[in-house]
């Protein structure tokens, strides 16, 4: 079955950067010149996505407005004529992406309860789950190389997969793979979040899944984990370890749009390739680096 649908959990609070999120959703810090949210609306969106359900919470209202129409801005921009076409495309193209609806998550209780909240929206499909943290760029779609691999395994799910360090491997989820071909993996076991010497290896989850419609009856079904968390990797793993789920060591760079330095890094490398404001970025980080 073709994956048509996608679930966006966008409701976190943002605590790693406050005090910028006390008043602006971390999906919306900009890189460059797009909110973060947006770079992943259109990595489903290249990905044969249609649907889109984002998760939201009280507060997060601005990212309904970036997908709305704006009607006092269209016309202030046609009447600028061919001057301002551009910028006009642009803020209307917007609104095409994908038809997105929202739903709010009223109390944070983990990642697993805010897909929970996507039940009515999913029904009966398989569908995509792209965590509203991760920004990743690259030619080929991340969630379209998961999609892929979905279909062509017959595995009952697919989870994006990275190795990180043994620090890092902590603050994640470690799978337990085994290879099948190229950079695709069938796993077969997880654990969130180790402690030391309970890694299954340096793989992690990190940002993307494809899941069968029934995670929600695991979901509901299976204590809280982590944290007092409801966690998506416990009824993941509950799938892994009945018939494996495909992990896909996926290409393209991945931003931690939930971290200080994940924000810089992607304004950094993002903005040295922006085309129109590349070659001049550059030559400044140039001309402040002798200075470091």
């Amino acid at each position: 079955m073709k994956i048509k649908k996608a679930v966006i959990p966008a409701a976190g609070l943002g605590t790693r950067v406050l005090p910028a999120t006390k008043a602006i959703p971390k999906e919306m810090f900009p890189i460059v010149d797009k909110p973060a949210i947006q770079y992943i609306v259109e990595e489903a969106a290249r990905s044969g996505i249609e649907d889109i359900l984002i998760i939201t919470s009280r507060g997060k209202s601005e990212m309904e407005d970036h997908f709305d129409r704006m009607p006092e801005l269209e016309n202030k921009l046609a009447a600028g004529g061919e001057a301002k076409r551009k910028m006009l495309d642009q803020v209307i193209d917007i609104t095409k992406l994908a038809n997105i609806t929202y739903v709010r998550q009223m109390e944070q209780k983990g990642l697993g309860h805010a897909v929970l909240q996507a039940k009515k929206f999913v029904g009966n499909e398989p569908f995509a789950v792209l965590y509203g943290d991760d920004v990743i760029i690259g030619e080929d779609p991340c969630i379209g190389q998961l999609i892929r691999a979905y279909e062509e395994t017959g595995l009952c799910g697919a989870v994006g997969i990275k190795e990180v360090s043994k620090q890092d491997i902590r603050k994640y989820s470690s799978m337990k793979v085994e290879s099948l071909k190229d950079n695709i993996y069938k796993v077969t076991d997880m654990v969130e979040k180790p402690e030391p010497g309970m890694e299954f290896s340096l793989f992690s989850i990190l940002g993307r899944c494809v899941l069968p419609a029934e995670i929600f009856d695991i979901l509901e079904n299976i204590p809280y984990g982590a944290g007092n968390e409801l966690q998506l990797t416990d009824a993941m793993k509950v799938l892994a370890q009945r018939s494996g789920v495909a992990g896909v060591d996926f290409t393209g760079t991945r931003y931690d749009m939930g971290n200080k330095l994940g924000i810089l890094k992607a304004s950094v490398e993002v903005g040295l390739e922006h085309p129109e404001i590349g070659s001049e970025f550059r030559a400044y980080l140039k001309e402040i680096s002798k200075n470091l």
